[in-house]
Protein backbone atom coordinates (compact mmCIF):
# COMPACT_ATOMS: atom_id res chain seq x y z
CA UNK A 1 0.00 0.00 0.00
CA UNK A 2 1.09 3.56 -0.85
CA UNK A 3 0.19 7.56 -0.89
CA UNK A 4 0.08 8.65 -4.22
CA UNK A 5 0.12 12.59 -5.40
CA UNK A 6 1.08 14.16 -8.95
CA UNK A 7 1.68 17.66 -9.05
CA UNK A 8 -0.20 17.86 -12.71
CA UNK A 9 -3.36 17.91 -10.61
CA UNK A 10 -4.43 20.04 -7.12
CA UNK A 11 -3.61 18.63 -4.08
CA UNK A 12 -6.38 19.50 -1.19
CA UNK A 13 -3.73 19.11 1.80
CA UNK A 14 -0.23 17.65 3.02
CA UNK A 15 -2.09 16.04 5.99
CA UNK A 16 -3.61 13.55 3.04
CA UNK A 17 -2.81 11.90 -0.41
CA UNK A 18 -4.65 12.64 -3.55
CA UNK A 19 -5.05 8.89 -3.30
CA UNK A 20 -3.91 5.51 -1.81
CA UNK A 21 -3.09 2.43 -4.24
CA UNK A 22 -4.00 -0.80 -2.64
CA UNK A 23 -2.81 -4.05 -4.28
CA UNK A 24 -4.90 -3.96 -7.45
CA UNK A 25 -7.35 -0.41 -6.13
CA UNK A 26 -6.89 3.19 -6.31
CA UNK A 27 -8.60 5.28 -3.69
CA UNK A 28 -8.92 8.66 -4.66
CA UNK A 29 -9.56 11.29 -1.99
CA UNK A 30 -12.46 13.93 -2.08
CA UNK A 31 -11.20 15.67 -5.21
CA UNK A 32 -12.72 19.02 -6.18
CA UNK A 33 -13.17 21.42 -8.64
CA UNK A 34 -10.14 23.44 -8.05
CA UNK A 35 -7.37 24.75 -10.56
CA UNK A 36 -3.90 24.04 -10.43
CA UNK A 37 -3.08 27.52 -11.66
CA UNK A 38 -4.80 29.31 -8.91
CA UNK A 39 -4.70 26.74 -6.62
CA UNK A 40 -8.81 28.01 -5.93
CA UNK A 41 -11.86 27.07 -7.39
CA UNK A 42 -12.36 27.24 -10.89
CA UNK A 43 -15.45 29.36 -10.92
CA UNK A 44 -18.25 29.76 -8.48
CA UNK A 45 -20.69 27.98 -11.22
CA UNK A 46 -21.77 24.50 -10.10
CA UNK A 47 -21.24 22.69 -13.50
CA UNK A 48 -18.09 24.15 -14.55
CA UNK A 49 -16.88 23.27 -10.77
CA UNK A 50 -18.22 20.18 -11.55
CA UNK A 51 -16.12 19.26 -14.95
CA UNK A 52 -13.01 20.06 -13.77
CA UNK A 53 -13.42 17.94 -10.52
CA UNK A 54 -13.63 15.15 -13.06
CA UNK A 55 -10.79 15.97 -15.03
CA UNK A 56 -8.83 16.48 -11.99
CA UNK A 57 -9.96 12.91 -10.94
CA UNK A 58 -8.95 12.04 -14.65
CA UNK A 59 -5.43 13.14 -14.51
CA UNK A 60 -4.40 11.98 -10.97
CA UNK A 61 -5.91 8.25 -12.17
CA UNK A 62 -3.74 8.39 -15.65
CA UNK A 63 -0.94 9.78 -13.69
CA UNK A 64 -1.08 6.57 -10.94
CA UNK A 65 -1.14 4.34 -13.96
CA UNK A 66 -5.18 4.17 -14.03
CA UNK A 67 -8.09 5.57 -16.02
CA UNK A 68 -11.56 6.76 -15.57
CA UNK A 69 -12.70 3.46 -17.77
CA UNK A 70 -11.54 1.66 -14.62
CA UNK A 71 -13.59 3.48 -12.07
CA UNK A 72 -15.97 1.03 -9.81
CA UNK A 73 -17.38 3.24 -7.62
CA UNK A 74 -17.96 7.20 -7.28
CA UNK A 75 -19.06 8.99 -4.56
CA UNK A 76 -20.31 12.71 -5.44
CA UNK A 77 -20.99 15.28 -1.87
CA UNK A 78 -22.46 18.18 -3.28
CA UNK A 79 -23.79 21.15 -1.29
CA UNK A 80 -26.91 21.64 -3.30
CA UNK A 81 -28.97 18.66 -3.63
CA UNK A 82 -31.10 19.97 -6.73
CA UNK A 83 -27.83 19.86 -8.68
CA UNK A 84 -28.77 16.01 -9.51
CA UNK A 85 -29.41 17.07 -13.30
CA UNK A 86 -25.92 18.85 -13.63
CA UNK A 87 -24.11 16.02 -12.22
CA UNK A 88 -25.83 13.71 -14.79
CA UNK A 89 -24.46 15.75 -17.72
CA UNK A 90 -20.93 16.07 -16.63
CA UNK A 91 -20.87 12.24 -15.04
CA UNK A 92 -22.04 11.11 -18.59
CA UNK A 93 -19.50 13.16 -20.32
CA UNK A 94 -16.81 11.75 -18.33
CA UNK A 95 -18.59 7.56 -18.42
CA UNK A 96 -20.01 7.56 -21.64
CA UNK A 97 -20.31 4.11 -21.66
CA UNK A 98 -20.50 1.58 -18.82
CA UNK A 99 -20.58 3.83 -15.64
CA UNK A 100 -19.27 3.07 -12.21
CA UNK A 101 -21.65 2.66 -9.48
CA UNK A 102 -21.86 6.15 -7.74
CA UNK A 103 -23.69 7.75 -4.39
CA UNK A 104 -24.17 11.27 -4.70
CA UNK A 105 -24.92 12.46 -1.09
CA UNK A 106 -25.63 16.16 -0.03
CA UNK A 107 -23.49 17.86 2.70
CA UNK A 108 -23.21 20.63 4.82
CA UNK A 109 -21.39 23.67 2.95
CA UNK A 110 -17.58 23.04 2.32
CA UNK A 111 -14.91 25.83 2.96
CA UNK A 112 -13.56 28.32 -0.22
CA UNK A 113 -16.50 28.51 -2.38
CA UNK A 114 -16.51 24.38 -3.14
CA UNK A 115 -19.50 23.29 -4.75
CA UNK A 116 -18.61 19.59 -4.81
CA UNK A 117 -16.03 16.82 -4.00
CA UNK A 118 -15.63 13.65 -5.30
CA UNK A 119 -14.32 10.58 -4.87
CA UNK A 120 -13.56 6.96 -6.71
CA UNK A 121 -12.35 3.87 -6.29
CA UNK A 122 -10.35 2.53 -9.50
CA UNK A 123 -8.63 -0.19 -10.60
CA UNK A 124 -4.60 0.18 -11.32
Amino acid sequence: MGNFNTDKAPRMSQVFPQAVIADTFIFLSGTPGYDLQTGKVISDDFEAQARQSFQNIKIILEEAGSSLGKVVKTTVFMVAGNDFGIVNKVYTEFFPENPPARSTPQVMPFPAGILISVECIAQV
